[in-house]
C-alpha cells in the first residue's frame, strides 16, 4: 500500500497541537525538584480521566487488548528511561534525541508490519525530519562526560517511543473505537508510576505535593489529552506521517529549554529546525 494521499489539514492540525501539548509536560516534568512524584501525578491524573471517561465508552474490542496490555509495558520501560535521561541531560538535549528517533523507526516497523510503504518523496521527508531533529540534539557538538549516559537514555527512550507508537497505532485500529482504547489505556498505565514513588520516596511524597501539586496535575490533563489526540491521528492517518509531524515537539521543547529553563539553543540548532519544517513540508506537500 503506497500512502500518496496527504494527511488532512485538520489532523495536521490536531497533531501540531498534541507537539504543544507533550513539549509542554516535559518542560514541567524536567524543571521540578522531584521528577518522579510530579510524573506519577502525571500519570495518576491520566488514570483518574480515563475512569470518569469509562461510563462513557465502550470496553475496548477482544483483539486490541493485547497490543494495550504491550504498550502500557513498553510505557513504563519509556517513563524509566525518560527520568533517567532527564536526570543526566538538559530537556533541549535529551528530548530531540528521544523523539528524533520516532519517525524512521515507526517508519520502518510500520512498514514491515502493516505495509504502509512510503513513496521516495515521503521517505526523504522522513529523513529530513530525521536528521533535523539529530541536529537540534548535536546542535554543539558530540556528547561528553555526562552527556554520553544522558544520550544513551535518550536513545533508549526513543527506541521505547517508536516501539509504543506502532503498538498502540494497530491497537487503536485494531479496537475500531479508538477512544475507548485511548480511555482504557490511560486507566491502565497509570498507577504504576505512583506505586514505585511511594516505594522510593515514602514519607516524601506529600511534603513535595504540598507545594507543586499544580504541576502534576495540570500536566496529567495535558498529557492525557495530547496523547489522546496523536492515537486518533494514529487511526486515521499512515504511521509515519503522524509521528513525524508530532516530533515537532521538539522544537517546542527545544524553546521552552531556551527561555523557560535557562538552555543554550544556538544558530546550528535553528538550521536544524528549519531541516524539520523542510522535511514535514517535503512529506506532505505535493505539487500540482
Amino acid at each position: 500500500m503506497n500512502l500518496a494521499t496527504k494527511l488532512d489539514p485538520l489532523i495536521i492540525g490536531l497533531i501540531l497541537t498534541s507537539a504543544i501539548i507533550h513539549a509542554t509536560w516535559n518542560a514541567l516534568v524536567k524543571s521540578d525538584s522531584d521528577r518522579l512524584v510530579t510524573f506519577a501525578v502525571v500519570m495518576g491524573a491520566g488514570s483518574v480521566m480515563g475512569l470518569l471517561a469509562a461510563p462513557f465508552v465502550d470496553i475496548p474490542r477482544a483483539e486490541a487488548w493485547p497490543w494495550l496490555l504491550t504498550s502500557v509495558v513498553i510505557h513504563c520501560f519509556y517513563y524509566y528511561f525518560l527520568l533517567q535521561a532527564y536526570a543526566h541531560g538538559d530537556l533541549s538535549f535529551v528530548y530531540p534525541i528521544a523523539r528524533g528517533l520516532g519517525p524512521l523507526l515507526v517508519a520502518v516497523f510500520s512498514g514491515t508490519l502493516l505495509s504502509e510503504h512510503l513513496s521516495f518523496r515521503e521517505a526523504i521527508g522522513v529523513l529530513l525530519v530525521s536528521v533535523g531533529i539529530a541536529g537540534v540534539a548535536f546542535g554543539h557538538g558530540l556528547p561528553r562526560g555526562i552527556d554520553v549516559r544522558a544520550a544513551a537514555f535518550a536513545v533508549l527512550t526513543g527506541l521505547t517511543i517508536a516501539g509504543y507508537t506502532v503498538t498502540d497505532g494497530i491497537g487503536a485500529k485494531v479496537s475500531q473505537d479508538p477512544l475507548a482504547y485511548i480511555v482504557w489505556l490511560n486507566i491502565c498505565e497509570g498507577p504504576w508510576v505512583m506505586v514505585v514513588a511511594l516505594f522510593q520516596r515514602r514519607g516524601r511524597v506529600i511534603g513535595h505535593l504540598r507545594h507543586h501539586w499544580w504541576r502534576g496535575v495540570v500536566g496529567g490533563i495535558i498529557a492525557t489529552v495530547g496523547y489522546g489526540i496523536a492515537i486518533w491521528a494514529l487511526s486515521l492517518g499512515a504511521m509515519a506521517h503522524v509521528a513525524a509531524i508530532r516530533e515537532t515537539s521538539v522544537l517546542f521543547a527545544a524553546l521552552m529549554g531556551t527561555f523557560l529553563l535557562g538552555e543554550s539553543f544556538g544558530r546550528r540548532r535553528i538550521v536544524a529546525a528549519a531541516l524539520v519544517v523542510v522535511g514535514l513540508l517535503t512529506m506532505n506537500l505535493r505539487l500540482g
